[in-house]
Parts: structure tokens; sequence; C-alpha cells
């Protein structure tokens, strides 16, 4: 299942029923889990782990060095899940020494055309990441979110679980679980009431939810006043203290 065109360094390890497509190349130290298709023109730079299941789509670049100007040639990684989609001249890189060393990717992932996952990145489960988004470095994004087509997130920024972005959002603070927001700079407009409800969300979660999105954003409380409400709604809601846990561990602040 490997094509003659192909370029395959002699220490990487090719899993079962593997597919690797027309000039593809695969570098050194990487590993391609069993059931993986690589189109064509696929990429996999040194030091890349990829699980079981992954499908690539022609041109990408999975695992090339950081787009970091301190990088100098350290043995960092990249490591991807299991049942990834891929698309056409997406790029993932490697991680730096200035952080933990691994850029990491879930499973069950579809990451569209032309997006960015910059080095040091952490993307969950289950995310869809629309054409042309970018994650600049550092960037953790929750299990669910959907990014829209065009969306850009600063270094260090963080997105929530369940968090929605409109086409063309820019975000330099963080995103809270469960927050739909939109524009550039981004602001929150609504819970993501239609994934919660696409994903088997009861009515009493989402309503609690709601409850906690009107105390954080339509109170006219200040942000640790809102916290504090949150944190009494929270003895009855996981979701809520999902919320609270969110945003006391932000270091840039929440969009507001």
């Amino acid at each position: 299942m490997i094509h003659p065109t192909a370029i395959i360094d002699a220490s990487a390890q090719i899993g079962d029923n593997v597919t690797i497509g027309p000039y593809c190349i695969i570098q050194a130290d990487t590993v391609i889990g069993d059931n993986c298709e690589l189109k064509s023109h696929v990429v996999v730079a040194n030091h890349t782990t990829l699980g079981k299941g992954n499908t690539i789509y022609p041109f990408a670049s999975i695992g090339e060095d950081p787009q970091d100007k301190k990088y100098a040639n350290e043995p960092t990684r990249l490591v991807i899940g299991d049942n990834n989609t891929i698309r056409e001249y997406a790029t993932i890189n490697r991680g730096t020494i200035d952080d933990e060393g691994i850029t990491v990717v879930g499973d069950d992932n579809w990451i569209m055309a032309y997006v960015h996952i910059a080095h040091d990145c952490v993307l969950g489960n289950h995310t869809i990441l629309a054409n042309c988004s970018s994650l600049a470095g550092h960037v953790h994004v929750g299990d669910y979110v959907i990014l829209g087509g065009f969306t850009k997130l600063h270094q260090f920024c963080r997105v929530g679980a369940h968090a929605f972005s409109a086409m063309d959002s820019g975000f330099q603070k963080d995103v809270p679980p469960f927050v739909m927001a939109q524009g550039n700079p981004a602001i929150p407009r609504a819970i993501n009431f239609e994934g919660l409800k696409r994903r088997g969300f009861s009515k009493d979660r989402i309503a609690n939810i709601k409850s906690a999105y009107r105390v954080l954003y339509k109170s006219d409380l200040k942000l640790d006043q809102a916290v504090q409400e949150l944190e009494a709604m929270a003895t009855e809601s996981e979701d809520v203290k999902m919320m609270v846990d969110f945003i006391k561990e932000s270091t840039r602040s929440i969009i507001r």
C-alpha cells in the first residue's frame, strides 16, 4: 500500500494497513499508526507520531519545525491521536522547549484546508476547525469546539469545551466553555444552544448554562463578582463548575 514514489526514512515505524500515496515524504523518528491513509504529497516531518485511522490529504505539512525564531533545532515533538481528518495544505508544527516541547492533537478532529496549528498548541477531541483557521503558539482548544473559517487565535489563548466561533473572528482573550462568539475582536453572543442539543445535553443542563451565561455577561457585574455568583451555582452544576474553573485558570482574562 506504499506508492513507489514515496520516500520513507528507514527509522520510520509504519503500522498495519497503512496507505502512503504518491510523492509522500516520511522523515526520521516518525510513527504512522495502523489504518492511516496519506493521500499524496504529504510530508510527515521528524519526531512526529500519528495514531490510528488518520486520513491526511494532499500537500499537508505535518510536524515541521516551529515558526519560532528562538527554535534551535531541539528534538521537540508532534503527537496526533486517532481518527483525525486533515485536509489539503494544513500545517501542524512541532513544539518548542519554551513550553512542554510538544504539540498535541487529540482524536476525531476535522481539520479543514489551510488550517494552521502552531507550536505547543493542544487541540482536544471532536473539534472542527474550518478552512483557514489559525492557532498561534501555545493555544489550547477544548473538546467539541467549532472554529468558523478564518478564525484567528492569539498566542496563549484558550477556548473552552463546546465553544463556537463565527467566521472571520479574532480572539486575544480566552473563550469560556459553551460560549458562542463573533467579531474581531470577538465578543460573546450567546451560548452554543444548537451544539449542546446535538450532543445530547438535557434541557436542565442547558438551562443551567444559560443562567450562568446571564450572570457572566448580562448582569453588569464585575468579573470577580460574577465568578462569586457562579461559584454558588456550581455546587449544583458540573457544567457551571467547568466555567468557573476555566475562568479562574485564565491568564489572559476572558472575552467580555
